[in-house]
């Protein structure tokens, strides 16, 4: 889908980037990950030329990105950023419509469109389509921002640290509507974060990126069990590696019938072993009854299986 063929990047004489080889695959969510500085976001500027490469090669689908027209490239790679930049004086409505209406889409075409993903990111239609930027939340805002990006069906979505304004909880929220977002389109999105539970979360495969170089690549579970270098270890955070592992397992495989008297406390089985542990500690437990989202009770985990297997 992308490819980067030992791709350099200079600003004013200094290396932003050096040397990235680096394949992204159809239908991946690859987030890059780094400190400030660390070159992720001019890596995700040069994929749709907003900033030219000084180096190397970068394909599109097997072709060289400079032989494209750059308004034909960026058309077909939707682009939602930290800041939303939604045109103040056009309805929600008319901002998602935007790249659509430039690609000459009738009318009813358009309309479909705009109401469909509405409905993805979870906003009413009826009430929401009318309204104006200024009438909206900064976490509706960001959604309709996502809507645009995604309007005429792009190839690609580049999301430039979007979520990074928005409070923590308006932020979770959001994170799991691209989880949904990703699972239902198949889309190819490039996500660009430093912070470490963002990418944890999200990522089918993580760019771990310092000073313009790939410190490692590899799903979040190889990253945290198997670190490439001390600074790998430390950006993520060498002492609770084994809480963050914890936060990408779900505790269904560990789901036992239940023996003995049934626990009085239950939990979703949806719940990460993390989720679980903590409400254990909580509730001063150490087993939990597991249900499905009908509330049917699926069985039992425990505490000790749950520790004892979180490398499984």
């Amino acid at each position: 889908m992308i490819r980067f063929e030992h791709t350099r990047k200079l600003y004013d004489g200094a290396a932003a980037i050096r040397e990235l080889n680096l394949d992204i695959q159809q239908g991946e969510l690859l987030v890059l990950l780094g400190p400030s500085g660390s070159g992720k976001s001019t890596v995700l500027k040069m994929v749709n030329r907003m900033v030219s490469h000084d180096g190397g090669h970068i394909f599109f689908n097997g072709q060289d990105i400079n032989s494209f027209n750059v308004q034909d490239l960026r058309r077909r790679m939707g682009y939602a950023i930290q800041s939303v930049g939604l045109f103040p004086h056009r309805t929600v409505a008319q901002n998602i419509a935007t790249v659509p209406k430039l690609l000459g889409w009738d009318a009813h075409r358009v309309q479909a469109r705009v109401y469909e993903l509405l409905k993805l990111l979870a906003l009413d239609p009826e009430p929401y389509a009318s309204r104006y930027p200024h009438q909206l939340s900064g976490g509706q805002q960001q959604r309709v921002g996502v809507a645009r990006a995604m309007a005429a069906d792009p190839d690609v979505l580049l999301m430039d640290e979007p979520f990074g304004a928005l409070d923590p909880v308006t932020r979770a929220a959001l994170q799991l509507t691209l989880k949904t977002i990703h699972r239902a389109t198949g889309k190819t999105i490039l996500f660009v974060t430093h912070d470490i539970d963002e990418a944890l979360l999200l990522a089918t495969r993580i760019v771990l990126l310092n000073q313009g170089r790939i410190a490692q690549v590899g799903t979040p579970l190889e990253l945290l069990q198997q670190p490439a270098n001390d600074f790998v270890a430390d950006f993520l955070g060498r002492a609770d590696l084994g809480l963050k592992q914890l936060s990408l397992r779900t505790i269904a495989p560990h789901i036992q019938a239940i023996e003995g008297t049934e626990p009085i406390h239950a939990i979703a089985h949806t719940a990460t072993l993390r989720e679980a542990i903590s409400q254990m500690a909580a509730l001063h437990v150490s087993t939990l009854c597991v249900t499905d989202a009908a509330g049917t009770l699926l069985g039992q985990v425990r505490a000790a299986d749950l520790l004892e297997n979180q490398h499984a």
